[in-house]
């Protein structure tokens, strides 16, 4: 496939050359093992050469007119869109993913690209009157200069754009690192397609590596003043800590799904299938997945048996076969720690009603219940096709239950009443709570949230306008009155 050999390069000041380092990232199909491309990693010296270049281009580009920026995007856009069939494949070689999730993420991106440009005239500024009557106010927003994106192993082209967009449309330069298996989708592949939409070069800079190869050097180099990352809360952490020591503003994105919540008076087969979906949907190793299906008393027995029937039906192989619902998970590590943590479930007393044999990468779906309390699998995120039901008895212990996710990005709640649902759902700490959705919805630029709680960030369209951008504070005084001193 021509866009693996082709796009296997660092992508700096507009050219594409390989990296300096010693050893490569071997970019991996995750059904078959097939090797689709290998990319010599950036050492410190390609990262110094991505963010000078950065700094260099930035200016003139935030002197553009915005409606010239957001025309790029636009266009971007446009080619997305016209190679959508074309592009699927390469989701589904790289991420292993179905083509029907594949074409989620491509839609979406698109989405992304459209609101990015949207967002390009929104950088003005305000003026208001002083207090004391005798001048005026003049609030500018300006780009904040050059912008460093960690991105995500899951969703990694629809994650990489989400932020890329908005910080170009904004007027800044970028630096993008994309997960070291996911480098084409997450990084190279988006600079193309940004490249051929007529970015300037310097613009968008993609280096691969990893920090065994360049340490902290991504995040600590002088140029970037933002820092905006996807992925686990520990790594999120860690480039809090790094950034934060060198007064960097940071957007984190640590969260993971939240609950799926089915009342007693839901319309259980709309529910069955928002919690299939919701659980399902790229083997589960979505962001947005449900984390848990929380299921009234009332209507558990018929919940139960029909959503462990629709998992039973789901098949697992081949991502490319138009009938596999579940494809590989990205990596064997991951394939390993999902088997390893439905069997110490069971070993700690749950019922698994339905569960199959992993093979290589491909593990079946997984439908838990009689979890009980104190199990491991109740507090720590199991990014695979494996749903965990829980029992409630009323609205008190649901919201309890539901929010006993920490950092959840997004949940759903089923009911025949919608307001009582909106009820319920103002009360579920999450990012966004869908009524008689599912838990993967939204704009894809829009509020992907986080929670209530502090830490993650919020990169819906006010926050990606915060994020990327600054305030600057002119006064003019019209009058003469003295100075007091």
């Amino acid at each position: 496939m021509r866009h693996f050999t082709d796009l296997a390069f660092q992508y700096i000041a507009g050219r594409w050359r390989p990296g300096g380092g010693s050893w490569e990232v071997i970019d991996v199909n995750p059904y078959d093992g097939e090797r689709l491309a290998s990319i010599t990693v950036a050492t410190g010296e390609e990262i110094d050469l991505a963010y000078r270049a950065a700094e260099r281009a930035q200016p003139s580009w935030a002197a553009t007119d915005p409606a010239a920026r957001a025309s790029v995007l636009d266009r971007a856009a446009d080619l997305l869109a016209e190679r959508g069939e074309e592009l699927v494949g390469v989701l589904v070689a790289e991420l292993g993913g179905t083509r029907a999730r594949a074409a989620l993420e491509l839609r979406l991106a698109v989405e992304c690209l459209r609101e990015a440009a949207r967002l390009a005239p929104r950088a003005g500024g305000r003026t208001a009157s002083s207090a004391a009557g005798d001048g005026e106010t003049r609030v500018h927003r300006e780009p904040a200069g050059t912008v460093c994106v960690i991105s995500s192993l899951t969703c990694p082209l629809l994650l990489s754009l989400r932020a890329v967009a908005a910080a170009l449309a904004l007027g800044n330069a970028v630096v993008l690192k994309p997960h070291h298996a996911a480098p084409v989708c997450g990084g190279t592949l988006p600079a193309a397609l940004l490249e051929e939409a007529g970015l300037p070069p310097g613009l968008l800079n993609v280096v691969v590596t990893d920090i065994a190869e360049v340490g902290n050097a991504l995040i600590e180099h002088p140029v970037p003043r933002v820092v905006f990352f996807t992925g686990s809360p520990r790594t999120g952490g860690h480039v809090a800590a790094v950034a934060a020591a060198r007064l960097k503003r940071t957007v984190l994105e640590t969260g993971r799904g939240g609950a799926l919540v089915v009342l007693d008076d839901a319309d259980v087969d709309r529910a069955v299938d928002a919690a299939v979906f919701s659980r399902f949907i790229d083997q589960g190793q979505m962001c947005l997945a449900a984390s848990r299906v929380l299921v009234d008393r009332a209507v558990l027995e018929e919940f139960t048996g029909k959503f462990t029937a629709r998992a039973a039906e789901l098949r697992v192989g081949d991502p490319t076969d138009p009938a596999t619902r579940i494809g590989p998970m990205i990596t064997p590590g991951l394939a390993e720690s999902v088997t390893e943590s439905v069997d110490r479930a069971v070993r700690e007393g749950a019922t698994a009603l339905l569960r199959g044999e992993t093979r290589g990468t491909l593990v079946p779906p997984a439908v838990l219940t009689d979890i009980p309390e104190g199990a491991e699998i109740l507090t720590r995120e199991v990014p695979g096709p494996v749903a965990l039901l829980l029992p409630f008895d009323g609205e008190e212990e649901a919201v309890r239950l539901a929010n006993g996710v920490p950092r959840a990005l997004s949940g759903a709640v089923h009911t025949a009443d919608v307001e009582r649902g909106v009820r319920l759902a103002r009360r579920i700490d999450a990012g966004a709570v869908h009524v008689n959705g599912a838990t993967v919805e939204g704009p894809s630029a829009g509020a992907l949230g986080g929670g209530r709680r502090p830490g993650p960030g919020r990169p819906d369209t006010q926050a990606l306008l915060d994020a990327f951008t600054t305030l600057t504070w002119v006064t003019v005084r019209d009058g003469h009155e003295p100075f007091p001193l």
